[in-house]
């Protein structure tokens, strides 16, 4: 009689577990199930940039700007820092940005398949806009910017509009471009280096962002007296901030406030300000399309 209630418990018990098989508990080591996607909450908003400066000027407050946006959307921001606007604009295009600080003209200049939108532009000393300044050494003969034809002339970055660009569209003018018109050009990936370059005789000229250069007058004015200004180009908007125009609404509606807003933060302010930014506005799209057309007819001068 034990001996028949056992069979039966026992055969209770293996009609309760055939009937588990779906359950959460049973593994199927013949599926191969995708490993669930990590909520978007916690995946890292992934913000890019190239400084315009040397990177130990320049890597601390955006390192700080990168802290500020992850205490504000109460998520992982994770920065990625190219070394130049080139890498950059291949890494927004490859969708590997949520948020990118382009400089004026990476964005210009910008044709990647992942399309991006203006979420800000940078306003400094009460405007959007800023000059190329063409300097020499304070002791140099040159004394204009025709004087400089065969000479050495250091660009920034293939990309930079004031450090390089600019004069790329002044000498398209006579059909000339750089490589036809200067003696030998280089580049110093920032453009205090440019400045550095030129005080130090390296080269006979070179073009900076007038704010930068306001900003070593006052960060190092030993450097800053010795150079100085020849020429002065055309104005041309600041450099904007972009999102990946596929970033969720509500997502890019938070982004623009917070960075509205980052400026009556009192902590951030001195934090921007290192960076050359007093604060962030709306943007205005239309500023950029002349360059934006510049770039082109630049490009089919030099045949790229």
């Amino acid at each position: 009689m034990a001996k028949k209630a056992v069979l039966l418990i026992l055969a209770a018990l293996a009609l309760l577990f055939a009937g588990c098989g779906d359950e959460k508990g049973f593994i199927d080591f013949t599926r191969h199930a995708a490993a669930p996607a990590a909520p978007a909450a916690e995946r890292p908003l992934v913000i890019a940039f190239a400084p315009v400066m040397s990177p130990e000027e320049t890597r601390r407050p955006y390192e700080r700007m990168t802290a500020y946006l992850a205490e504000k959307l109460g998520r992982p921001v994770t920065m990625v820092q190219k070394r130049g606007a080139a890498e950059l604009d291949q890494l927004v295009a490859a969708g590997e940005a949520d948020v990118a600080f382009l400089s004026t003209g990476a964005y210009t200049a910008y044709r990647g398949h992942e399309p991006i939108e203006l979420l800000a532009m940078v306003e400094t000393k009460g405007t959007i806009l800023y000059r190329t300044f063409v300097i020499v050494a304070a002791d140099s003969e040159i004394e204009d910017f025709a004087s400089l034809k065969g000479r050495v002339f250091a660009f920034v970055d293939p990309l930079s509009h004031s450090g390089r660009l600019a004069v790329d569209y002044r000498l398209l003018e006579e059909g000339l471009t750089p490589e036809q018109y200067f003696g030998r050009i280089f580049y110093t990936h920032h453009h205090d280096k440019s400045i550095w370059a030129v005080a130090n005789h390296l080269a006979d000229g070179a073009s900076i962002d007038n704010q930068i250069y306001e900003h070593i007058e006052q960060t190092n004015p030993q450097l800053a007296a010795k150079v100085r200004i020849i020429d002065e180009l055309a104005v041309a908007p600041t450099g904007p901030v972009v999102v990946r125009q596929n970033l969720a609404p509500e997502e890019k509606e938070q982004l623009r406030r917070i960075f509205y807003e980052m400026a009556d933060d009192e902590a951030m302010r001195p934090v921007l300000q290192s960076a050359v930014i007093d604060r962030f506005v709306p943007p205005d799209g239309g500023l950029y399309e002349p360059l934006r057309q510049k770039f082109l007819a630049h490009e089919r001068l030099s045949g790229e």
